[in-house]
C-alpha cells in the first residue's frame, strides 16, 4: 500500500515533520510519500495562502495524472482547515483524506467533546468552517489558539509545546473538552505532553489520516463518483499544470 501525503505549504522542515508523523503511524506493508508544493508559501496562516496551497496540492497530483506517474493507493491532505480536499476528490479514485475531518472522527470515537488547539486565532474561523461543512461540529466544544503561527511552530519547539499544552488546558478545563485535536501538522510532536499534563488524549491529524487511509484501502473501498466527487468537466484548462507550464 502506498499513501501519498501532501505538506500543502513549501517548508522542506516541515514536510519532514508530516513525513515522521506518517511513518510513525504507517502498518508494515504501508509505503509512506511525502511531497509538497512547486509553489507557494512557506507557512499557511490566511485565506489567501490557503487558496494558494489548494492550487499547489492540485498541481502536484494533476502533473502526476498527466505524466501517467501517480500511484499511490490513498492521500493524505496534511494541511488543517485548509481548501483543496474536495478538488482531489474530483481529480481521483482513491481514498483522500484531509487531517482536519480525521482527526475529529477519531476524536469522537473515544471521547464525547473535542477541542481543537491550532496556530493563530484568524485560523479558528476555517477550522470551524471545515467542521461545519463535514457535519462534525456538534462535538466540538472549542476551536482555540495558541497565538504562534506556523513558522513559530517550527522556530521555537520547546516555546510552541507549552502554548499548546496551556491552551488544551483551558479547552480541557473551560470547554469541557475530553479529546484534544492538534490544529496544525507541525504539532505532531505535542500528543505525549497534552496527555501527560492533562491526563486526556490528543490526537494527531497526520497519524489519524495515515491510519484511516489504510482501514480504507484494506476494505477496498474508494472515493464514489456517483454525485459530488464525479469527475469535473472537460473543460480546456491554460497552463495547467502550472508547474510544468512554469517549467518547474
Amino acid at each position: 500500500m502506498k499513501i501519498l501525503v501532501l505538506n500543502p505549504n513549501t517548508s522542506a522542515t516541515m514536510s519532514a515533520e508530516i513525513d515522521a508523523a506518517a511513518r510513525a503511524a504507517a502498518g508494515p506493508g504501508t509505503e509512506i510519500l511525502t511531497t509538497q508544493p512547486n509553489f507557494g508559501s512557506v507557512a499557511i496562516d490566511s485565506a489567501a495562502e490557503s487558496y494558494l496551497s489548494a492550487v499547489g496540492v492540485m498541481d502536484i497530483v494533476a502533473a502526476q495524472l498527466a505524466s501517467g506517474t501517480f500511484d499511490a493507493d490513498a492521500v493524505v491532505l496534511a494541511g488543517f482547515g485548509e481548501h483543496g480536499k474536495d478538488a482531489l476528490q474530483e481529480m481521483l479514485e482513491v481514498p483522500v483524506l484531509d487531517i482536519t475531518e480525521s482527526a475529529a472522527h477519531v476524536a469522537q470515537l473515544i471521547g464525547r467533546r473535542f477541542s481543537v488547539v491550532t496556530t493563530l486565532a484568524r485560523s479558528i474561523a476555517p477550522i470551524e468552517d471545515r467542521l461545519l461543512l463535514a457535519g462534525l461540529a456538534a462535538h466540538c466544544a472549542s476551536v482555540r489558539a495558541c497565538g504562534l503561527g506556523t513558522a513559530e511552530l517550527d522556530a521555537d519547539p520547546a516555546g510552541a509545546v507549552k502554548a499548546i499544552v496551556a491552551e488544551a488546558e483551558r479547552a480541557v478545563m473551560q470547554d469541557g473538552a475530553d479529546v484534544i485535536c492538534l490544529g496544525c501538522a507541525g504539532m505532531a510532536g505535542v500528543t505525549g505532553a497534552i496527555t501527560d499534563a492533562l491526563g486526556v488524549p490528543a490526537v494527531d491529524g497526520v497519524a489519524a489520516a495515515v491510519g484511516l487511509a489504510q482501514m480504507l484501502v484494506g476494505l477496498d473501498l474508494s472515493t464514489s463518483k456517483a454525485g459530488a466527487y464525479a469527475p469535473g468537466p472537460d473543460n480546456v484548462r491554460t497552463y495547467w499544470p502550472l508547474s510544468k507550464a512554469l517549467g518547474l
